[in-house]
């Protein structure tokens, strides 16, 4: 019997820029009980499954290790501490090669007849460890690295007796490979710093006291206290307490939420004002910021549709510039009787220009800073291909019940036909009192409201879907719809008008009678969510269509639709939305959005399937994009974060072929220098990476 591959992480140290990631990905693919390899550039962490009978990773890493990366295992556990760039292996070298360059001028003054030999040595010694990564990826059958790009310049250019050239090319990319290593280290802080909000300790409730325990100690049923200003260190819900609640670093709800008991809260959350205990629901490697930082992680590893096309583009363009390089240098010279040292000069300043650091970065670059910046505003992403896909939706369809309303019914009418009002509500609100119906809650909660005491009830019964009924008092109180009231009790013309007026307005109408004689009505809604007019009007603004799918009865959802100004499908059974994206879909891409429980196989039909739950695990688990706060508007937000996100993309690859294209053209009018072409890479590098970094403040703002 097979069993399960077992899942293995490493961490890569060493990676120069973004092309590193397919030339050890296509390493670790050829090795033998490897599968679903993947790679991520910006935290550096490489996952991949062993099949049945490989229980070990030894020669993935000798594997890695002979391109001439550090392999180590992850240290989950180990304290995050923030390197400065001189401190890295990659800052060292940049620090040496820059001395080695200041000491050949320095020299090339003192013993000018030396010159060229000591620009040669420190070139030389500046490349070394450039030359053996060159050669390692030869070796391991990835012959056509930006690293054996160097190499053949560099050592062209001495042959040609380019020596000082060939030690500033050295020089310059190492410093492009430096700026590209404290980008992605930037881009990782900026999720990294989560993981701090979360509290290294806890307060366990022990007996009638508490004691002071590591934080990542707690175990699921252990209740934990949480005083004024403190952070809540796990997952859980509030057992005893009440308080304000600051969740703006977690889900990026600005204003603090009043939770008591019942309530969730989240890790990394601040308790703004009263003492509180909480029972801790996940324990520290599943809470919700773990379960963020974990989401962001994979989907930084996915790769976009357009990221893989530049991905296997680069794989034919590498070689390519090499043969171009190559003819550029050999044919005038053989043809035309060119001079050689000229035309070998371009050749070489060729290769230079070809490197494709700047290319294979433009995408992976923007995507990954797309995606820390939505996981920062609570909106969570997962992958590349999906940021990519959510800019292109023509339409999006909105589950009606907790996604476009609250999800929870409140009393927008109460009527009084006959009797007295408090009399009415303390009767209607003692009969509903042991009931957990949404309906039944609502108007308990609208009578606690009015300060009217409820009454002891007995003999209570439900009607069979119809309504209930129980005692009050000595009288037979019975709250039921309409359309039963009017068999026990007699409406007249005036209360039918009433109560249809009602249901026109898409409201919910329950009718108290006492004793066979109707006593009067409430009425009660799922009202909107406060931003959802706004959320229609940006979508309208960015041409996508909207259209409400809802279970509920045609009357109600067109009394919505009508306020939202959106198409409606009412009426709806699961199998039926599914049928209606369907249709939908053939009218352009299209997006669901539900709260990831009852709309999965919708969601799942989608293009895009957006989970707005408030972080729950379904909403984090079903659907390819989640909303953390329930918010309407982080719709719109989101599908502008994909359009500037691609947006910045196309401007990265125009950076790119574009500072090339024009370096090209200098080149073969006999411009360009040796470090000028290196910097046609390592400028558009440095600019494609500011560029990407901007993502990292983008707010949507309307």
């Amino acid at each position: 019997m097979a069993t399960e591959a077992k899942k293995t992480e490493l961490v890569i140290d060493g990676m120069d820029c973004a092309s590193c990631v397919n030339k050890i990905e296509g390493v670790v693919c050829k090795l033998p009980g490897i599968e679903n390899v993947s790679l991520n550039y910006t935290n550096q962490k490489l996952k991949f499954n062993l099949q049945d009978g490989f229980d070990e990773v030894g020669h993935v890493i000798t594997a890695i290790e002979k391109l001439g990366y550090k392999v180590a295992k992850p240290q989950t556990d180990a304290p995050q501490t923030e390197t400065r760039w001189w401190q890295t292996g990659k800052g060292r070298l940049v620090i040496f090669s820059g001395a080695m360059l200041a000491l050949a001028v320095v020299l090339s003054l003192v013993l000018p007849d030396y010159a060229d030999y000591v620009y040669a040595f420190a070139a030389l010694v500046a490349l070394a460890p450039l030359a053996k990564k060159a050669v390692m990826g030869a070796v391991a059958g990835q012959p056509f690295t930006i690293e054996t790009l160097v190499t053949i310049a560099v050592i062209g250019a001495i042959v040609i007796n380019e020596a000082p050239e060939a030690a500033v090319v050295v020089f310059l990319f190492l410093i492009g490979e430096l700026l590209e290593m404290m980008a992605a280290a930037k881009a990782r802080s900026s999720v990294q710093a989560l993981a701090n909000l979360v509290p290294k300790s806890a307060f366990l409730v022990v007996g009638d006291g508490s004691r002071e325990v590591a934080a990542d100690s707690l175990e699921i049923g252990d209740v934990i206290e949480v005083r004024p200003g403190g952070r809540v260190p796990a997952d859980g819900v509030i057992c005893e307490g009440q308080t304000s609640i600051d969740e703006a670093a977690v889900t990026g709800e600005s204003m603090p939420k009043r939770k008591g008991v019942g309530d969730g809260v989240y890790a990394g959350s601040i308790n703004a004002d009263g003492v509180i205990r909480v029972t801790v629901e996940k324990g520290a490697e599943n809470n919700m910021i773990a379960r963020i930082l974990q989401m962001v992680e994979d989907a930084e590893a996915s790769k976009a549709p357009t990221a893989r096309f530049i991905d296997d583009f680069s794989r034919y363009y590498t070689p390519g510039v090499i043969v171009v390089a190559a003819l550029i240098a050999i044919i005038p010279p053989l043809a035309f009787g060119a001079e050689w040292d000229a035309w070998i000069y371009k050749g070489l300043a060729i290769l230079l220009i070809g490197c494709p650091c700047a290319l294979v970065l433009s995408t992976p670059a923007a995507i990954t800073s797309g995606i820390s910046s939505g996981a920062r505003q609570g909106l969570l992403v997962k992958g590349g291909a999906v940021l990519e896909a959510i800019g292109k939706v023509a339409q999006v369809a909105f589950d009606k019940t907790g996604t476009l309303t609250r999800g929870k019914p409140a009393v927008t009418d109460v009527r009084v036909f006959s009797g007295d009002e408090d009399q009415m509500l303390a009767l209607a609100g003692s009969v509903e009192a042991g009931s957990s119906h949404p309906l039944a809650v609502a108007i308990v909660d609208e009578v606690a409201a009015r300060g009217v005491k409820l009454k002891k009830a007995t003999a209570s019964e439900a009607l069979s879907g119809r309504g209930v009924q129980a005692k009050v008092g000595g009288k037979l109180v019975t709250i039921a719809s309409p359309r039963y009231g009017q068999e026990i009790a007699g409406f007249t013309k005036e209360q039918e008008d009433e109560i249809a007026a009602l249901e026109g307005d898409g409201k919910t109408v329950a009718v108290v009678i006492v004793d066979s004689e109707l006593s009067g009505l409430f009425a009660l809604r799922d009202e909107l969510r406060k931003d959802a007019r706004d959320a229609m009007r940006e979508l309208a603004d960015m041409n996508v269509r909207t259209v409400m799918l809802t279970g509920d009865n045609a009357r109600t959802g067109a009394a919505l639709a009508k306020q939202l100004g959106i198409e409606v499908k009412s009426e709806l059974l699961p199998q039926d939305k599914l049928d209606q994206i369907e249709a939908l879909k053939a009218q352009g891409n299209i997006a669901m959005v539900g709260d990831g429980i009852n709309d999965a196989p919708a969601l799942a039909r989608s293009d895009v399937g957006i989970a707005m739950g408030g972080g729950t695990d379904v909403a984090l688990e079903t659907a390819d994009a989640a909303l953390l706060h329930e918010r309407v508007r982080d719709v719109p937000a989101l599908i502008a974060l994909s359009r500037a996100t691609m947006a910045n993309i196309h401007q990265n690859i125009s950076i790119a072929l574009g500072l090339k294209a024009v370096f090209l053209v200098t080149t073969l009018l006999g411009v360009t220098s040796l470090w000028m072409a290196i910097l046609a890479d390592t400028g558009a590098t440095v600019l494609v990476t500011i560029n990407a970094l901007r993502l990292l403040r983008y707010k949507f703002v309307k």
